[in-house]
């Protein structure tokens, strides 16, 4: 299955707007960003979590990534509220699930091979700081040998230009923004291509958004099964 697959495009899906997908877990619905593969896929989804909704075990071959955009995400290893970040390298497993329900942006298969770092942030514990770009605030949740993960919070009307990023996807958590004709609502995504620059400008309300850069800078591929 093949889904917005070609990284050398502009990629834009409004996931408000489109159906939840069942998966094969009762319980648990999908709305596709990107894809690459078939059940075990390198894949970018919004997953939401029924109460009462368990995956099976599972490991992770290529590692896998998830922001909690809603209700209280679990499992053996702890309870993850909405705005925690979570990075389970390659290797480790887990059987996740809710007993309240939850909403999750979660990225699959796509670690560099080296990375063996686990990380587990609660963003609600942390304050955005400026990082000298005017009207952005920032919330760091990871940095790698090539990739940035990071919250910011734009403020109203604000321009926001990036260059030379190494592909960055931008997903939407509150307000909005403009940039490349479309406009950007609550749970819309944004993936932009090396050498496309970024033009965007926030709305009257302003956004929160979670941005991920720099990780495009080598081809992506299928997982190897």
């Amino acid at each position: 299955m093949d889904i917005n697959a070609d990284f050398e495009m502009r990629a834009v899906v409004h996931a408000s707007l489109i159906p939840w997908i069942p998966s094969p877990i009762a319980g648990v619905d999908r709305r596709m960003l990107d894809r690459i593969g078939d059940e075990v896929a390198r894949a970018t989804t919004v997953v939401r979590y029924a109460p009462g909704s368990h995956f099976s075990p599972h490991s992770h071959g290529g590692g896998e990534e998830f922001l909690v955009l809603e209700g209280v995400f679990q499992d053996e290893h702890g309870d993850y509220p909405e705005g925690t970040y979570i990075r389970n390298p390659p290797g480790t497993s887990h059987k996740p699930g809710t007993e309240r329900g939850a909403v999750i942006l979660v990225k699959l298969w796509q670690f560099d091979k080296d990375d063996s770092m686990p990380v587990c942030i609660d963003a609600n514990s942390s304050t955005p700081e400026n990082q000298g770009i005017g009207g952005v605030n920032t919330i760091q949740l990871y940095q790698g040998v090539r990739e940035t993960v990071r919250l910011e919070a734009w403020e109203p009307d604000t321009s926001i230009v990036a260059k030379d990023h190494g592909g960055i996807e931008i997903f939407v958590l509150e307000g909005g923004f403009h940039e490349g004709g479309d406009h950007f609502i609550r749970h819309s995504w944004l993936r932009l291509p090396v050498g496309q620059d970024l033009a965007a400008v926030s709305g009257p309300n302003g956004a929160r958004v979670w941005v991920k850069n720099g990780h495009l800078s080598v081809p992506p591929t299928a997982p190897t099964i």
